[in-house]
Formats: C-alpha cells, sequence, structure tokens
C-alpha cells in the first residue's frame, strides 16, 4: 500500500525525494533490462544512422532547398526532430510490453510512488535517446551537416529537442498503458510517423496545397524544426509571410511542449493508478 507523505513542506519534499529514487529504479530497472535485449538498444541507435543515409542521399539530389543551400544540412534538423517523436512509439511498445506481462500490475502493489513508474520510464527513453542523437551529430558531421551559429545556439536546439522527447513520451506511456497488449501497440506504430512527414522535416511546405500547407506549418513538429534551423544556422529557417508557429518557433515548441506536459502527464499517472479498474 502507497504511503502518504504529510502536507508539509518537509512532507512534500520527502514525497517528491521518494519519487525521484523510486523514478531513478525505474530508470536503472530499464537500462539493465536492455543487457537481454540488445536488438533493441542496437537498432535504436543505428536507425538514426540509416535515416541520414537514406534521406540524404536518395532523396536529397531530387529536392531544392529554399533559398539554395546543402540539402544534408536542411535535412538534419528535420531528423533530429523525427527521432523525437519516435520517442512515442518506443514508450508505448515498452509500457504496452510490460502491462501485458504483469509488471505494471507488480509496480502497483510495492509501496512506491505511483508517478515513479512513468517517470521512470521517460527517463530510460531520454536517456537513449540522447546517446542516440550523439550517434546523429557524429553521421551528420561525416556527411556535411555543420554547426554555424556557435555552441550555446547548439545546445539550446538539443535542449528543445530533448524537451520535445520528454514530453511526446508521457504521451506514449499513456497509450501505452490504455492499450496494454504488445500485438495492438505495434500495429499502432505506423501511425505515427504521418506526424512527422507532415511538416517541413524533409521538404518545404510551400508547395503543398493550401489545406495541407496549414496542418504542416502548425505540426509541432514544423515548429521544433524551423527553431533548430535557426539555432544551428542551417539553411531552410522560414523568412516573409509564414504561420505564427515559424514566425516563432522557439516559442512555439516551449509552448507546445508545455502544454503537451501539462495534459499527458496527470493523465498518466492516474492512468496507472487506476490501472485494471
Amino acid at each position: 500500500m502507497a504511503l502518504h507523505a504529510p502536507a508539509t513542506p518537509a512532507g512534500r519534499l520527502g514525497r517528491l525525494r521518494w519519487t525521484f529514487t523510486d523514478g531513478c529504479t525505474v530508470v536503472w530497472r530499464n537500462l539493465v533490462q536492455l543487457k537481454s535485449q540488445p536488438g533493441e538498444l542496437v537498432g535504436a541507435l543505428i536507425f538514426p544512422a540509416i535515416l541520414i543515409v537514406l534521406f540524404g542521399y536518395v532523396f536529397g539530389s531530387a529536392i531544392k532547398v529554399p533559398g539554395g543551400g546543402n540539402y544534408r544540412e536542411y535535412l538534419m534538423p528535420g531528423l533530429f526532430a523525427m527521432t523525437s517523436i519516435t520517442s512515442f512509439m518506443t514508450t508505448m511498445l515498452a509500457v504496452a510490453t510490460d502491462a501485458s506481462k504483469g509488471v505494471m500490475d507488480r509496480f502497483r502493489s510495492m509501496p512506491m510512488a505511483r508517478s515513479a513508474v512513468p517517470f521512470g520510464q521517460v527517463g530510460g527513453d531520454i536517456l537513449i535517446g540522447a546517446l542516440g542523437m550523439v550517434i546523429m551529430v557524429g553521421c551528420g558531421l561525416a556527411v556535411g551537416w555543420r554547426i554555424h551559429d556557435g555552441l550555446p545556439k547548439a545546445l539550446a536546439a538539443f535542449g528543445l529537442l530533448i524537451l520535445l522527447r520528454y514530453a511526446i513520451s508521457w504521451a506514449g506511456v499513456l497509450c501505452g498503458l490504455l492499450v496494454k497488449n504488445e500485438e495492438t501497440a505495434d500495429q499502432m506504430v505506423p501511425l505515427v510517423f504521418p506526424v512527422s512527414m507532415l511538416s517541413n522535416s524533409f521538404v518545404p511546405t510551400a508547395g503543398m496545397p493550401a489545406w495541407l500547407r496549414v496542418i504542416a506549418d502548425w505540426n509541432p513538429v514544423s515548429a521544433a524544426v524551423a527553431a533548430c534551423r535557426g539555432l544551428f544556422g542551417n539553411p531552410g529557417a522560414p523568412t516573409g509571410d509564414v504561420a505564427l508557429p515559424l514566425r516563432h518557433p522557439v516559442a512555439a515548441t516551449l509552448l507546445w511542449s508545455g502544454l503537451l506536459l501539462v495534459v499527458f502527464v496527470p493523465l498518466t499517472v492516474r492512468r496507472f493508478r487506476t490501472l485494471n479498474r
């Protein structure tokens, strides 16, 4: 049975420390579990490199960058954002697998903070995602991508990507708890790709039909990509009369991430508490 800290500053601090400690334990459990599933880790790390080669060289010769420039430099911010979106799939599959095997029920029977389990799931995904991003940076540099506006702005861009990935991971945990079935979650994976494809990640939105361009321009992925292109100094940063999120892409990415967290964190924790009811 879960313990309840008293409603005092010291009690709230103790409860927060308890949640953090339990969450770190779940993070460590998820990382150690990868030792028995090395293929999953290798796939998560190799997948970004495959994307760079596939899109950079197969599509690169056929796509013109607005205002000119190297397509692979235009592409890299889009791929960074795309891998952030894939956190939804990885966390959903992991949580659904644990739920179908009864792992979540065992967690709920233990005297641990209820928010610690989803926090740990998201934390493990962020660590793996950060490692994958490092590999992507190395591959990008190898194919000609460069950071042109200095290290501080580049770190700000990576911070936005990690924040967006963190927020989307909470949505993935919620969906995994709702599905509770590995096969069903696996069938839902292809539904995620249109979110990243229907954006400015790989091609300019200017050539899209008007109604489709509105959807793409207001896609949170487009804001993140535009913010990264501007902070990295890569070609394709939006100029002129563009949609509001693309005029202020950094602020838009922060707002989208904050909105996702406000919506999905409490829903996820509540769903975990009421699992199987």
